[in-house]
């Protein structure tokens, strides 16, 4: 396991932890309070904090916008678990579809407008660069409950990336094409463990966004292994991690490193 936490800023912690546990199937790690909540998604953790003050934010639902997209989860029946959000009136992005690769997927929203995935099925690669690494992928199986699977971020390059998450243990098990966009867009999975980072790519022109530490919804991820000086640091997470950013914004720190709680 590479990605050993997600960090989501949250207006209160409470509220969001229902919602992880009502339609997620996320378990409580210890107490949960208005400030902060722990919860086990089967092959990482989410850490939910309320920052003492929390700003505007500039992240848009743009997949041209560089830096993080949205976080995954691999599930056992997307229209199943996608019935009971919608009855809730939570906000969705993408209704449940058939997409490449074989996979049914639905986008939706948390309480605090970060963007999630559910995805059914295991993923049939257009070209395959790793064969061990997809077969531990499809090991994993079907979950009982939604398992953390990946965060998708989009790069300015992807040999760049590739080359800068290696040192985390990352390698590049295949790609999928979306022939359909006129964006030129294709995705890349990099594996470490039992989490990907899913790689968008575009020939259109993307922006960037500064990084921000205290907006609502995905704040960054811990990696369990890496070199703790990577990136550029941004100044410490609420939950006392040390934060840095890379070249795309993404937005970490390192399990065991200065600061980091």
């Amino acid at each position: 396991m590479a990605i050993k936490k997600i960090l989501i800023n949250v207006e209160d912690a409470g509220r969001s932890a229902e919602f992880y546990t009502r339609f997620l199937g996320a378990r409580l790690i210890g107490e949960v309070s208005a400030d902060r909540a722990v919860l086990d998604v089967i092959t990482a953790q989410l850490e939910l904090t309320r920052p003492p003050i929390l700003e505007e934010s500039t992240w848009i639902p743009d997949d041209l916008q560089r830096g993080f997209r949205h976080v995954g989860f691999k599930v056992d029946n997307v229209d199943a678990l996608a019935r009971p959000l919608k009855e809730a009136g939570v906000r969705f992005h993408l209704d449940p579809l058939d997409a490449e690769g074989g996979v049914r997927i639905a986008f939706f929203y948390d309480p605090d407008g970060t963007l999630l995935e559910f995805v059914e099925g295991p993923l049939r690669y257009h070209v395959v660069y790793d064969e061990a690494g997809v077969q531990a992928d499809w090991g994993l199986g079907v979950p009982e409950r939604p398992r953390f699977d990946h965060v998708a971020v989009t790069a300015g390059d992807l040999d760049a990336i590739a080359s800068r998450y290696a040192p985390f243990g990352y390698a590049n098990i295949g790609h999928i094409n979306q022939p359909n966009d006129p964006r030129g867009f294709g995705i890349d999975f990099l594996k470490a463990g039992d989490s990907v980072l899913e790689i968008f790519t575009f020939d259109a022109e993307k922006s960037v966004r500064a990084p921000q530490l205290a907006t609502p919804g995905f704040a960054g991820v811990v990696f369990d292994a890496g070199p703790v000086a990577a990136g550029s640091a941004v100044g410490a997470h609420t939950g006392g991690h040390e934060l840095r950013a890379d070249a795309d914004g993404l937005v970490f720190a390192v399990e065991g490193g200065p600061c980091t709680g």
